[in-house]
């Protein structure tokens, strides 16, 4: 049996464009799923995050605000790169300021303390920022993006189970307004 698939929402809905993961998750899940998909609203809750993965997937998919310099509103497709084990005294660990950069490299650290495997392929939905100001709600073009995050996201949960991820290319793709 194949191990599941995890997306999760991240960010932090009283920081205006901030709150995108969460809101493409909340849209998510209102959709059906292929079998195996777990989708989960984390919020600010990174170091939950990091924990759950040690329940073994295959896949992780991130869903986030991600600033890259493009317009507001601009979804990027990213192949994440495999995080290592945190260096002694290299990170700072504070359950609501954690990125996924930091969820990351603590999952390295906390399976190389229990054995366990981190998940084959991690990709990120990113959604370019037009505001991370206080303020609770998306700006309008973040708002127009998170429908087409969803499709996104569907499309590539539906793609068939790929080989071992060395055939896997390290992709940006980008999706303008």
């Amino acid at each position: 049996m194949s191990r599941p698939t995890l997306v999760a929402g991240i960010g932090n809905v009283f920081l205006g464009d901030d709150g995108f993961g969460v809101e493409a998750v909340r849209a998510l899940s209102a959709r059906p799923l292929p079998d195996g998909v777990e989708v989960v609203d984390f919020g600010v809750r990174g170091v939950h995050l990091a924990y759950q993965l040690l329940d073994g997937y295959d896949t992780l998919v991130l869903v986030d605000a991600t600033a890259r310099g493009g317009a507001p509103g601009t979804l990027y497709l990213i192949e994440a790169d495999g995080a290592g084990p945190v260096a002694p005294g290299g990170a700072v660990l504070d359950g609501h300021h954690m990125s996924p950069d930091a969820v990351l490299a603590l999952l390295g650290t906390l399976c190389a303390g229990t054995g366990s495997t981190p998940p084959r392929r991690t990709l990120v939905i990113g959604c370019e920022p037009a505001s991370t100001e206080e303020g609770i709600g998306l700006s309008g073009p973040v708002a127009a993006a998170v429908p087409e995050a969803v499709r996104m996201l569907l499309e590539l949960l539906r793609e068939p189970a790929r080989g071992d991820g060395d055939d896997l290319p390290r992709r940006e793709l980008r999706s303008t307004p």
